[in-house]
């Protein structure tokens, strides 16, 4: 059995493909223009896919890592020809995934032995994040799992309003206290319910506003203080969601997070209206983090979980 028949149905894998479809014309139909006819590497292919891969924003740094790893195993390797080289540069795209501890998961597999399991959401207003938060509680609801989501955004008008649709569209426990009470609060309670109703799995909403970092950090830190006070250990991950087209500012986004919060996992949206892909593998480099899930459409089904093999396969396909 191929991987891509074990891992995908046939939705999933169009629906992935059609995600991709935007960046692998820029980026693949790109380098394969590039190493047309070429028997070896030289400064202008070099100089061509530098230009490529800052164009899909994989950043300079991490561009400057990949074109110095494919010269030291071209040297070793003794390149010959397009195929040779389309496998190299698959090769190293895969150890940079592989470096920030992302997994290989074929499914929504539920999380640890905890239960209630908490999981934490945060990210800036406009990248995702409640129809993130969504469609999650969707996939673990056709596992068979309760779910329950608190409306940590107390301070965004209709915030609360969103996320209860979502709850209802998929099916799933709403908790919230209304606007401006404290953020903090409602998580607590939000954790105090999920125990008391032996709920399997909550997912908290926060406010996406950066203002400062001294704010933000401060805020996240509150509400992690009052989960752990709950439940010990809790929350069990903290999940920041990006918006994929926004490229080197996704970047931005995830280093202030990164320095406010302990971030266990991204999640990557929008990733079927971007050329920009390439965001995935600069985040992934710079800041060592595990991508858990992407965004490749607007249906309920098409959060996926991020499968760095297939990821790079369906790049690379023509």
């Amino acid at each position: 059995m191929s991987f891509f028949k074990k891992f995908f149905t046939r939705e999933k894998e169009e629906d992935l493909n059609k995600g991709l479809e935007k960046t692998k014309s820029s980026f693949f139909s790109q380098v394969t223009k590039a190493i047309a006819g070429k028997t070896k590497v030289d400064e202008d292919f070099l100089d061509d896919l530098e230009q490529i891969l800052i164009s899909a924003d994989v950043g300079l740094n991490t561009t400057v890592k990949i074109i110095e790893r494919l010269e030291a195993r071209v040297a070793r390797d003794k390149y010959l020809n397009t195929d040779e080289l389309n496998q190299i540069l698959k090769d190293e795209i895969s150890v940079i995934l592989e470096e920030n501890h992302t997994e290989d998961l074929e499914d929504f597999e539920f999380p640890g032995d905890h239960k209630p399991h908490i999981i934490l959401v945060v990210g800036v207003n406009g990248v995702g994040k409640t129809t993130t938060i969504g469609k999650l509680a969707h996939q673990f609801k056709l596992k068979g799992k309760k779910v329950v989501l608190g409306a940590g955004d107390t301070f965004r008008a209709a915030a609360a309003d969103q996320l209860k649709i979502w709850s209802e569209r998929a099916g799933v426990g709403f908790y919230s206290k209304g606007m401006n009470v404290d953020p903090a609060s409602v998580a607590y309670e939000t954790v105090n319910y999920a125990i008391q109703e032996n709920i399997d799995l909550a997912i908290i909403d926060t406010a996406g506003r950066l203002h400062t970092k001294k704010h933000l950090m401060d805020e996240l830190t509150k509400i992690r203080k009052s989960i752990d006070k709950r439940l010990p250990g809790a929350p069990h991950e903290v999940i920041l969601v990006l918006d994929a087209t926004t490229g080197q500012n996704a970047i931005e986004q995830a280093r202030r997070f990164t320095e406010a919060t302990d971030v266990t996992g991204l999640a990557l949206t929008k990733l079927d209206g971007s050329a920009k892909g390439g965001v995935v593998l600069g985040i992934s480099d710079q800041f060592k983090i595990p991508i858990r899930y992407i965004g490749v459409g607007e249906g309920m089904d098409q959060l996926q979980v991020f499968n760095r093999k297939a990821f790079i396969d369906l790049l690379f396909k023509e």
